[in-house]
């Protein structure tokens, strides 16, 4: 593990558990995003096809705009993964030997995730405690990622923006979102998402926040009929119990039979998966890359 920049000796201590706790108190907001998922999503980000097809997608990504962007550090990079969870994603990038000489962080306001994500991440990777709104960080970060995280906050501009100045000059923000307000369905009302994005909403974002978008993606798009068609019946979740909606999520955003799941991977390989049969924890996700206008001689990318 790195040590601790004066930011963090400034804004942060290391509770009895290696966690980064902020001088300022932080509250994790359920209303954003229940704790109680956490066990649910830590088994898909490990298992399930399409956070392995996500993760392939915006490694790739990754290592694409590093090489036009990141200039000679690429091997020392600093990235942090905010409002990660458990680590599903930090976790993919530690198994990778490419980013072995990089600087690894998670950081979430929820400790219990921090708190779950430990082992999962290895005692290489700082976990800070943070609120996406009030990052303590000026010019830190090389690559910050925003991953299934932005449709949750209300006030989406100021979290964009605390990621912009979190960022060093040359820095990049990777975003990755459910797209398209046409499919939306009950489940984004149960996961707690404000809003699903387009491609016009975002370059709109970006021209607010500073940023220069660079790359806008949606990707397994030949997947989203099928996701449509499995939530077009929904149901009456309005009259059910906090122990009867808990129980529908868990059902609708379980991992696939084993048979299931080696079908649908054939999907990355360009085969598409059969039509039935599948729980989805998301709908058409949504990748942006921008470059931010020049802050003090920096460049920012956002995927």
């Amino acid at each position: 593990m790195t040590e601790p920049t004066s930011d963090d000796k400034r804004h942060f201590q290391e509770n009895d558990q290696g966690i980064y706790q902020p001088v300022i108190a932080v509250q994790h907001r359920n209303d954003e995003y229940d704790e109680k998922g956490f066990d649910t999503l830590r088994e898909m980000q490990t298992k399930h096809f399409w956070y392995s097809g996500r993760h392939r997608f915006i490694e790739y990504t990754l290592k694409k705009m590093m090489k036009s962007a990141a200039g000679q550090h690429n091997d020392s990079l600093s990235m942090i993964d905010l409002g990660g969870g458990c680590g599903g994603w930090v976790h993919y990038l530690t198994d990778n030997a490419d980013y072995s000489h990089c600087e690894l962080a998670l950081g979430d306001s929820s400790i219990h995730a921090l708190e779950y994500a430990a082992h999962y991440v290895g005692p290489a990777v700082k976990r800070y405690q943070i609120d996406l709104l009030q990052l303590p960080w000026k010019d830190r970060w090389d690559v910050v990622f925003l991953l299934d995280v932005l449709e949750h906050i209300p006030d989406d501009i100021s979290a964009l923006q605390q990621a912009y100045n979190a960022l060093r000059p040359g820095g990049l923000l990777f975003v990755a979102t459910p797209a398209l307000k046409f499919f939306w369905t009950y489940n984004d009302e149960l996961a707690h998402h404000v809003r699903r994005y387009s491609k016009k909403e975002f370059a709109v974002l970006a021209g607010q926040v500073g940023f220069d978008l660079r790359l806008t993606r949606y990707f397994m798009f030949l997947l989203s009929p099928l996701l449509y068609l499995s939530r077009i019946k929904s149901p009456d979740y309005k009259n059910m119990n906090a122990v009867e909606i808990r129980k529908l999520l868990v059902q609708t955003h379980r991992v696939p039979a084993p048979l299931s799941m080696q079908r649908s991977r054939r999907f990355f390989t360009w085969k598409l998966p059969p039509v039935s049969g599948f729980p989805f924890p998301g709908a058409l996700p949504f990748s942006e890359s921008f470059r931010n206008r020049l802050k003090n001689s920096s460049e920012t990318l956002f995927v």
